[in-house]
């Protein structure tokens, strides 16, 4: 018997009459027909193993926004046939806690797919980590979050942890051109699905719902690259404020700029830009002026504030182009750390505790007090350091620019006398 072709105007949510999306549509049930992840459930690789061998053990999947970690819950849970429940960290409350394991108690044993499991709070922490213990409950945890850094150390020693990594291009076209024969009359250009998954990012839910958009836009289902243009030309960057993603497009901009690799630079700034954050830009600028910048190039602040301003005064798309000159300027300009460092040096003796008394003859109103302005080159030699400090040396200067190296000419000057 042949299978009717399946239409997404006949696909209902229960009890409603809103259309689900397609990405949900076309969730598979099965590994095989997952896209990706071939490093996870290829053959002979650890998840694949685990279904083969009816197993399955507490795990995270962590990973950016559609790339598959719920698909990926799912289809373990059908292969093996599994009682679930499903829950989210945030939406979700104790007592819904308290009801799966209830279940689980009933059913002797019960799997909890914990979507958002980054933002699970210490009371339900405190609830689930017995029934983990105990093998009750089957945790699969799903999280955009690093779970070494974000994820409670007893939940995390509970589970395995596995990478659910971006999808490649070719990944993307493989599942649009499957998608594809799920939607009646459609007729789409090849060129609109490789644009389709080239401004995705990696993202399949935003690949699908891009596709179906394009679809009900389009006149008569015919889709061609210029429909897909006139609907979305923003590439999906990953650069969600809760996300791991977007502080390391923060952080590679920084590094790029500190690595003098000027074109680097413009790429993750180039990120942020078409994202529309501009905020964090000038703050992210402004540390680095002053952190990795610093004495080579004292100039550089008062060049920064004025770019930031003008940013700020056209606002995007023109604000692109202050913030590229001075990002180039940023990137090619002499570093040096040492002011920060020396800083950080002082901040470390206070906070340990070595602090000593203020020398007598600079407290306020001392009549021994030295006033170096009465002296010539208006310098004179007097203690400033509390005497358990004397002698000490935070600030060892850089020679990469001639600004710190007139000042540690200066610096050494002073020393000697």
């Amino acid at each position: 018997m042949s299978k009717k072709k399946r239409n997404i105007h006949d696909i209902i949510y229960i009890g409603g009459d809103n259309m689900r999306p397609l990405a949900d549509t076309l969730r598979p049930n099965k590994l095989e027909d997952v896209v990706g992840q071939k490093h996870l459930i290829g053959e002979g690789q650890i998840l694949y193993n685990l279904v083969k061998h009816g197993k399955i053990f507490s795990m995270i999947l962590y990973g950016p926004c559609g790339t598959g970690k719920t698909t990926l819950a799912y289809t373990i849970i059908n292969e093996l046939d599994l009682k679930y429940e499903f829950l989210n960290a945030v939406i979700n409350s104790k007592k819904d806690l308290d009801e799966v394991i209830s279940k689980a108690k009933a059913n002797g044993g019960i799997v909890l797919i914990m979507d958002e499991i980054h933002r699970l709070n210490k009371d339900k922490q405190d609830l689930l980590l017995p029934y983990l213990e105990n093998g009750l409950i089957t945790l699969i945890g799903l999280t955009t979050a690093n779970p070494y850094h974000s994820i409670n150390p007893a939940i995390r020693s509970r589970c395995q942890l596995f990478e659910v990594k971006l999808l490649s291009d070719d990944d993307i076209k493989e599942a649009l051109n499957k998608a594809v024969k799920y939607l009646d009359k459609i007729d789409i250009s090849e060129e609109a699905i490789s644009y389709i998954a080239r401004l995705s990012g990696g993202d399949l839910r935003y690949a699908y719902n891009l596709l179906e958009v394009a679809y009900y836009a389009s006149d008569n289902f015919k889709i061609d690259l210029e429909d897909v243009k006139k609907i979305n030309n923003k590439p999906s960057l990953y650069i969600d404020k809760n996300d791991d993603g977007y502080y390391d497009v923060i952080s590679a901009l920084q590094k790029s700029i500190r690595g003098s690799d000027v074109n680097a630079a413009l790429h993750y700034l180039a990120r942020l830009v078409v994202a529309e954050d501009l905020d964090i830009i000038f703050r992210r600028l402004s540390v680095i002026a002053y952190e990795d910048i610093g004495l080579a190039n004292p100039a550089i602040g008062p060049r920064l504030e004025a770019a930031i301003k003008a940013a700020e005064r056209v606002g995007l798309p023109e604000a692109r182009i202050p913030l590229g000159e001075i990002v180039i300027d940023m990137a090619l300009s002499p570093k040096s750390n040492s002011a920060h460092v020396a800083f950080d040096n002082a901040i470390n003796d206070v906070q340990m505790g070595h602090v000593g008394k203020v020398p007598d003859h600079i407290k306020t109103n001392s009549k021994d007090y030295k006033y170096p302005h009465n002296y010539k080159g208006s310098y004179v030699k007097q203690q400033y350091l509390p005497d358990e400090l004397v002698g000490r040396k935070y600030y060892n200067p850089k020679t990469t620019s001639k600004y710190e190296m007139n000042l540690k000419n200066i610096y050494d000057r002073i020393n000697k006398a």
